[in-house]
């Protein structure tokens, strides 16, 4: 890295890996980072780590305290390369902000004791998140920290997308829909403009399918509806948690099954899903390399895409039609399998696929008499946090 420069890292952590890049802070306007890789299978037997421009290395973390170690290790590796360039600011992707935190915000005891009393709406990701920022506070104090939430983007959802019908009470008190993955969408609002003209401005559905997975209504760039609501457990089926779910199920779960608060809670984040239906996988990928052998993977499949066609038909008619259909993350941008299954159920609207296309990953996978235009977008959450946290530097 050039030296005499300022950086700023961004932290993206998960409950087993933790993804970073490094991006310079004079060049705000530059989605490419300088530096980036994950640690994953944190607390497993064969931890790896994956940087830009290396093969995957196999690593030997602290067995009592395996998530701090790969964090000290992420600095090392970034402290390696800064060749006297100057660390200025960690950003982190924090997945809930609840009702009080919709904007980034400067991470401080007070801000972090406030973060922690939402883990129980986002175990997965939540206190991950914060763990890593009580490192870095005990740890280089005066390093500059800032939160980045997932649920900022749907701030401004129209209030009777936020609402539940539940007693008014419980609005204020705080338990309302939020939306997620609010970072990928603010990127794709950034880039679709550029990339597909005034029709990005329209009608558009973003499709974030990864581990975790739901639905963007877009309006003038804005969210008007998303799929994810109070937690991360809401919309769709994703790869260890069940999506929308009926309330009741929960209920006799614990009053006749008699399971515990913590047995429904596992169940709901670690076990349901791609992995629970299948009992194979959690991974679209390997269901669709067994699904020809195994009934189970097959089915799991067809729940999966049927959940996600019976949404995007609910946004559509919130959004009065459609113009464009956009997939991001991990399974969006690369299953074109996947895409193909879900388009041709959606034919209707009308959506036609160039398979070629498809098959290639190509940005724009729509056949030109489409009446819907459908683009792969690669997403890049840690580029929107870097510019966040770079209001805060200057």
């Amino acid at each position: 890295m050039p030296s005499e420069q300022a950086l700023i890292l961004v932290l993206n952590c998960g409950s087993s890996s933790i993804k970073f890049a490094v991006f310079a802070a004079n060049e705000p306007q530059s989605p490419r980072a300088l530096h980036s890789g994950k640690v994953q299978g944190i607390g497993s037997a064969k931890p790896l780590l994956d940087e830009s421009g290396a093969a995957s290395a196999l690593l030997v973390l602290d067995s009592e305290h395996p998530y701090r170690s790969a964090l000290t290790l992420i600095l090392e590796r970034v402290a390696a390369r800064l060749n006297g360039a100057r660390l200025v600011c960690v950003a982190h992707r924090v997945v809930h902000g609840g009702n009080r935190y919709f904007a980034p915000t400067v991470l401080n005891s007070k801000v972090l004791a406030d973060l922690h009393e939402l883990v129980p709406l986002a175990p997965l990701h939540q206190p991950f998140a914060l763990d890593a920022v009580q490192i870095l506070l005990r740890e280089q104090a005066d390093l500059l920290q800032v939160a980045c939430f997932d649920t900022a983007f749907h701030h401004h959802l129209p209030k009777v997308e936020q609402m539940l019908a539940l007693p008014h009470e419980w609005f204020e008190r705080g338990v309302r829909r939020y939306g997620f993955h609010g970072l990928s969408y603010e990127y794709m609002a950034s880039v679709l403009p550029g990339r597909h003209g005034e029709r990005a401005s329209g009608r558009v559905i973003v499709a974030h399918l990864g581990s975790g997975a739901s639905l963007c209504a877009l309006q003038n760039l804005q969210s008007v509806a998303t799929t994810m609501g109070f937690s991360a457990l809401d919309g769709l089926m994703m790869g260890t948690r069940p999506g929308a779910l009926d309330a009741g199920v929960v209920l006799y779960l614990l009053e006749n099954e008699k399971l515990s608060v913590k047995q429904v809670e596992r169940l709901l984040y670690q076990q349901s899903g791609l992995l629970g239906v299948s009992g194979i996988s959690p991974e679209v990928r390997v269901l669709l390399e067994q699904e020809a052998e195994n009934e189970h993977a097959g089915e799991a499949l067809l729940l999966y895409i049927r959940r996600i066609v019976r949404e995007i038909g609910a946004m559509v008619a919130v959004l009065g039609g459609l113009d464009m259909l956009v997939f991001t993350a991990g399974v969006g941008e690369n299953s074109a399998e996947i895409r193909r299954r879900i388009c041709a159920q959606l034919g209707f609207l009308p959506i036609a696929l160039d398979e070629t296309a498809n098959q290639q990953n190509a940005p724009l996978i729509s056949a030109p008499d489409s009446g819907v235009k459908v683009a792969v977008e690669r997403t890049n959450e840690e580029w929107i946090a870097a510019r966040h946290a770079l209001q805060f530097y200057r």
